[in-house]
């Protein structure tokens, strides 16, 4: 019997990043926040968004927004429409569409992660139902906006273009499940260029509900302290543009970075607690590795999930020093979250993109809070500001369900 002859198997495209858009509490843009992670500077205040009197937790990492948005597309009844999340969404999707350069595209794949979407929107039509039922103004566009994909919808009004929108709610995983499902559009064939990232903004029900579970901690956050209490939270948007490199040179476009592997993984152990050996993190380690061809010896540094909780720190631990192995003691880790707090469905793009400012301006993100190290970190903890040189670095993404992402980065020369 005879058999047709299958095609020869050619290797996957390379994807580049030629755009990066970042928002915190550290600032708008790279500068203030590559500025800001370098020395490590907390962005920590009083929350002044909603009322925290009867929480246990006062504090969190507020984005200052600015009056006007740059310019964009979007008319000013949409631009009325926008709520904080949104607002910051554009503004990442901005810098970075701008930075890589291009223009207006039909078919571009978006791909964002997102926890709360609208919850403002949300939090402010539950308010009026509840005190004035029967008043209905401004309720439809408070429902309809408070869909993720309606704020997706206004990036692509804002900038342009057109395609498929995917948006993914895997929580804290959220941000980087997003840029790495844009990684495997490109790398399948399925895109040769995407815009992915992640966004949240504060909400009262969010923040009182971390704090109901008491996970937001009432002194400082402080990742793999043996003495850390809780996490903290805060705000903001990450996103950046990826594009095989071919389309990249072809076009004679800077390149940010490379994006050389992902993995993700899910356990079923509990709820909000991650299994206590670490064992799907240290799987999702593991796959993205394998995934871009390194091992432990090859990465230069860990952007650490690091929430600051005592269950998720020491699970971490476990699991990177295990991955780790030998390398572990000389494997430097840091959580940025002790500068701008636990973003949710941001964190991994936005950690992302701190990878990014890492490789390509050569220094170690040291952690804003430390003190003394948990026994179960067998790695050192960046906690002083420092150059170093860097060519491999990986950033963890955990969250609530057991869900678990890693993205690895490589500096461009």
């Amino acid at each position: 019997m005879l058999f047709p002859l299958l095609p020869p198997r050619t290797a996957p495209p390379r994807v580049v990043i030629t755009g990066a858009g970042i928002v915190t509490a550290l600032g708008i843009g790279w500068k203030p926040n590559a500025g800001g992670f370098r020395t490590g500077r907390a962005a920590f205040r009083p929350v002044s968004l909603f009322d925290v009197s009867r929480q246990r937790a006062k504090m969190a990492a507020e984005v200052d927004l600015p009056a006007t948005l740059p310019p964009n597309a979007l008319s000013s009844r949409q631009i009325a429409r926008l709520d904080r999340a949104g607002a910051m969404l554009l503004l990442a999707a901005h810098e970075a569409w701008q930075q890589a350069g291009w223009q207006t595209a039909e078919n571009l794949p978006l791909v964002l992660g997102t926890t709360a979407g609208g919850m403002e929107l949300g939090e402010a039509y539950f308010r009026q139902a509840v005190r004035t039922p029967r008043r209905h103004r401004r309720q439809p566009t408070r429902a309809i906006h408070y869909q993720a994909q309606v704020q997706a919808r206004m990036v692509l009004d804002a900038l342009g273009f057109s395609g498929p929108i995917t948006v993914i709610s895997n929580a804290c995983a959220s941000g980087s499940n997003a840029v790495g499902h844009a990684w495997e559009l490109i790398r399948s064939g399925q895109a040769d260029c995407t815009l992915a990232g992640g966004y949240d903004g504060l909400s009262q029900m969010v923040f009182s509900g971390f704090d109901a579970l008491q996970a937001l901690s009432p002194t400082s956050c402080r990742p793999f302290d043996a003495h850390r209490d809780g996490l903290a939270l805060g705000e903001g948007a990450a996103v950046v543009a990826l594009e095989t490199l071919e389309r990249a040179r072809r076009r004679d476009a800077p390149i940010l970075g490379e994006l050389i592997g992902y993995g993700t993984s899910i356990d079923h152990h509990h709820l909000t607690q991650p299994h206590p050996r670490g064992d799907t993190a240290l799987a999702v380690m593991k796959l993205a590795c394998a995934a871009a061809g390194v091992a432990p010896e090859d990465i230069d540094y860990i952007n650490a999930h690091g929430t600051g909780t005592m269950l998720n720190d020491s699970s971490e631990a476990a699991a990177i020093s295990e991955w780790a192995g030998r390398r572990a003691p000389t494997l430097p880790v840091s959580s940025t979250k002790a500068s701008i707090g636990h973003l949710l469905g941001a964190a991994g793009a936005v950690e992302a993109v701190i990878c990014l400012m890492a490789l390509r301006e050569q220094w170690l993100p040291p952690q804003a809070a430390f003190d003394s190290p948990d026994p179960a970190c067998h790695f050192p903890i960046v906690h002083e500001p420092r150059d170093a040189r860097l060519n491999v670095v990986l950033s963890n993404s955990f969250g609530f369900g057991g869900v678990n992402a890693t993205l690895i980065l490589r500096r461009w020369t």
